[in-house]
């Protein structure tokens, strides 16, 4: 009989995939585990596997194409099965159950199987080389403290499996084959014969930032509050703490401890609006904007007012190099409560940042900029930091914002509180 599968929803926000690339042609035989394809969304890209074992009869969307979620991806079935009845039948319902790692697999009609293939984090595809391995290697490997990069795969495409890993005595491995070139780009529009130009296709991840930003911008109304903030003492107290942590401690690590903790003091700030409710969160998850190639990722740190700076610089570090390589889980991008964006290590004074959905503010953080201040009457030097807090004035008030801005500037002024 044969199994059909069908595009599965990787993310909350995710309506449709974008074929990476494809592991296995029509006609090869698959087995259950094996790689068939990449898939790129709008968060990371994904290894898609088989559950099932036979004949992979029929491909649903070529490499490069884009597929919507619930839609026919691929057919496995056995050699020479007529499978004319399943390419004619209809789409997938439009609810779909969660499958087991918490991502949802959209159900077949009742004549076939689907199958509710295994997906697992990868790295974006590119022409450097790429380690293949099953998700039970890789976790094999890790809790074994194994690198993968010594191991001989067996598997499909020189791919590690299990039994690679069991049977690893420690000696450096062959060098797996290279894997194909990435797709070509599409190609260029006419442009006058004067001008160059390319296009290069719109990633899954850059459409829904535009969406979601657009929404938010023309649905939310904005408005932000802007406070300059002397940095002195914080810059003494993080290189005093620096010669003491293992871990070395951002600006931003302790943007994101004062943040939450002025948040503890203002739970206004830390709502969303839901249309006929507002929720006032109870949790103090602050998501940080990191800037990838693709566009932006936003990983949370948890419970943010109860954990240290050591514990916050450890975490930010962490989801910063996993979002850069797009290897973050779906729970360390989801239930940001309120958001910072930080361009000061680029050189950028002051900026307003779009809010985040469904935060009801965004924190805009600047660079440190030695300036002259006046302090108890006197021209001085100072070490000053700019914010500005966007506001969704549905939920947020000028007066809310502003009471907020003060108890963060008292914080980083006396960074000694926020340790209390």
């Amino acid at each position: 009989m044969a199994e059909i599968i069908r595009m599965p929803r990787l993310s909350d926000t995710m309506t449709e995939g974008v074929i990476a690339a494809w592991h296995k042609n029509i006609g090869d035989d698959v087995s259950s585990g094996d790689l068939l394809a990449e898939i790129e969304t709008d968060k990371a890209t994904m290894d898609l596997e088989s559950f099932f074992d036979g004949k992979l009869l029929h491909i649903g969307v070529e490499e490069g194409k884009g597929i919507p979620v619930g839609e026919l991806l691929a057919i496995i079935g056995e050699e020479g099965e007529d499978i004319s009845v399943h390419l004619a039948g209809g789409a997938a319902p439009a609810e779909a159950p969660a499958t087991s790692n918490g991502q949802e697999a959209v159900e077949a009609a009742p004549a076939p199987a689907v199958a509710t293939a295994v997906v697992a984090d990868a790295p974006a595809p590119s022409t450097s080389s790429r380690i293949k391995a099953s998700p039970l290697a890789k976790a094999m490997a890790k809790e074994k403290g194994i690198d993968l990069s010594q191991v001989a795969g067996s598997g499909d495409q020189g791919r590690i499996v299990k039994k690679d890993i069991e049977n690893f005595t420690g000696a450096p491995a062959t060098p797996a084959a290279a894997p194909a070139p990435a797709p070509a780009p599409l190609p260029v529009a006419s442009v006058p014969a004067s001008m160059e130009a390319e296009e290069v296709r719109v990633s899954q991840m850059r459409k829904t930032i535009a969406k979601r930003l657009s929404e938010s911008k023309f649905t939310a109304p904005h408005f932000y509050l802007t406070m300059e903030i002397n940095m002195d003492k914080t810059m003494v107290a993080r290189k005093a703490l620096n010669e003491a942590s293992p871990v070395k401690i951002s600006f931003n690590d302790i943007v994101i401890k004062a943040a939450a903790v002025a948040l503890k003091q203002h739970p206004a700030i830390n709502s969303s609006w839901l249309g006929e409710t507002i929720r006032y969160n109870k949790e103090i998850n602050i998501g940080m904007a990191v800037a990838i190639d693709e566009g932006l990722l936003v990983p949370v740190i948890r419970n943010a007012d109860a954990k240290g700076l050591m514990n916050i610089a450890e975490e930010s570090k962490s989801l910063a190099g996993r979002a850069r390589s797009r290897e973050l889980q779906p729970s360390e991008w989801q239930g940001n409560t309120f958001t910072i964006s930080n361009l000061g290590m680029f050189g950028i004074e002051e900026f307003t940042a779009i809010i985040n959905p469904p935060d009801a503010c965004i924190l805009a953080v600047g660079g440190i900029i030695p300036k002259a201040i006046v302090k108890d009457g006197e021209v001085v030097p100072g070490n000053m930091m700019k914010v500005t807090l966007s506001c969704d004035h549905r939920v947020v008030d000028g007066a809310l914002g502003s009471a907020f801005l003060k108890t963060l500037k008292g914080l980083l002024e006396d960074p000694l509180r926020i340790l209390l």
